[in-house]
């Protein structure tokens, strides 16, 4: 029997259940539209905690805190740091969150020098609106980030108001980095006085750029032994260290969401499984005349598998679609201790979950396919 007609003859046969295969693929759509959001939260934590032989920036922190609230560091710090060897640049910055703890909305600002945000922020970042001359030409300008911005529906011009912070959107920035995708950038002495504090006082921590990638370790040693002995001592990290550091309890919900991944998969054998079943159970009698009239039993197998893999491949296209949409729509993020984690959508995660999903389909399909193989067509006839 030539593999074409069987594969037409296997499609309008599930076609006659519709009602059947309709509520498997919409379970198997569930279960991979759940695997591509844990897949996505997985990409996110090692896109922001992965470090790498070319990463160059340093996170100098109060010692012994976790919070930017309690981390408190004299701004005077900056001239200290610049003379390190090894270091490039030294960047204060006070670091306001709207929450703390893990959240699916934070907000989190980060002030900066204008001669700062010169120097440094703009050869990181692409402007999508506004500019930095504007966002320099007023006080209580900001820089936002295009996936906060998304998040907020913000745009320039529009006035913002989040943990007693008030701005007004200046510009619209797209960076590499997820920290400054989900940032929100004012002047340095602005947030100051917006947190209580004075212009030139304490801020939250340095942004320290070094000269030598591998000397990285060596001089975050060099930079906490200086300051061992100051009122206020130092804890500094590679900046993904950091990162790693202050998200343990989201690295914590990525690693129990892999559970979640495989109980999608799970979930795909087993609706696959029982529609295949309870198919094969209804047309036993149908089958056997089928091998009666010339129908070998590897065609008969190749229909249930043709089967198991349309509804597999059906149901995990519409999930991992759909999945793809609504994080490429919804820009979600998770954040805790003012650092963020995004979901980002990949079609490589969309396109891997199709396969996987097919190939777990078939796998589902393969023993029902088997023993309607093998089945005496005496037996089957039998069958009401």
């Amino acid at each position: 029997m030539n593999a074409a007609r069987t594969t037409i003859l296997a499609l309008r046969m599930l076609a006659r259940s519709p009602l059947r295969a309709g509520l498997a693929v919409l379970g198997i759509a569930v279960a991979v539209f759940l695997l591509c959001a844990e897949r996505a939260l997985h990409a996110g934590v090692r896109e922001a905690t992965e470090a790498n032989g070319r990463d160059t920036r340093l996170i100098v922190y109060r010692a012994n805190r976790f919070c930017p609230f309690t981390s408190r560091i004299p701004e005077r710090y900056a001239d200290d740091l610049r003379a390190i060897p090894g270091v490039r640049s030294a960047v204060p910055m006070q670091i306001v969150v709207s929450n703390c703890r893990a959240s699916l909305d934070v907000v989190v600002f980060r002030g900066v020098r204008a001669e700062d945000a010169e120097r440094t922020l703009a050869r990181r970042m692409t402007f999508v609106a506004g500019s930095l001359a504007d966002f320099l030409a007023r006080g209580d300008g900001a820089l936002v980030g295009s996936a906060l911005a998304e998040r907020r529906r913000l745009r320039v011009g529009d006035r913002f108001q989040s943990a007693g912070v008030a701005v007004t959107v200046a510009g619209i920035v797209e960076a590499d980095g997820p920290q400054d995708r989900n940032a929100c950038y004012v002047q340095l002495p602005f947030l100051q006085a917006s947190a209580g504090g004075v212009q030139g006082g304490e801020v939250t921590q340095f942004e320290v750029e070094v000269a030598d990638p591998p000397r990285i370790a060596e001089v975050a040693a060099a930079i906490d032994a200086h300051f061992a002995a100051d009122a206020a001592p130092t804890s500094t990290r590679a900046e993904k260290a950091f990162v790693a550091r202050a998200a343990e309890d989201l690295v914590a919900i990525a690693r129990f969401a892999g559970w979640l991944g495989i109980g999608a998969l799970a979930a795909v054998f087993a609706l696959v499984a029982n529609a295949i079943a309870l198919s094969l159970e209804g047309r036993a009698r149908e089958l056997a005349i089928l091998q009666s009239i010339g129908f070998r039993g590897r065609a008969i197998a190749w229909t249930v598998l043709v089967e198991s893999c349309a509804l597999a491949l059906a149901g995990s296209v519409l999930g991992a679609s759909a999945a793809y949409l609504a994080l490429a729509l919804g820009d979600f993020g998770i954040g805790a201790e003012g650092v963020m984690v995004e979901f980002r959508p990949s079609l490589a995660v969309a396109a891997a979950a199709v396969l996987v999903s097919g190939l777990v389909g078939a796998a589902a399909g393969a023993l029902p396919a088997l023993s309607v193989a093998r089945r005496p067509i005496v037996e089957g006839l039998k069958s009401s």
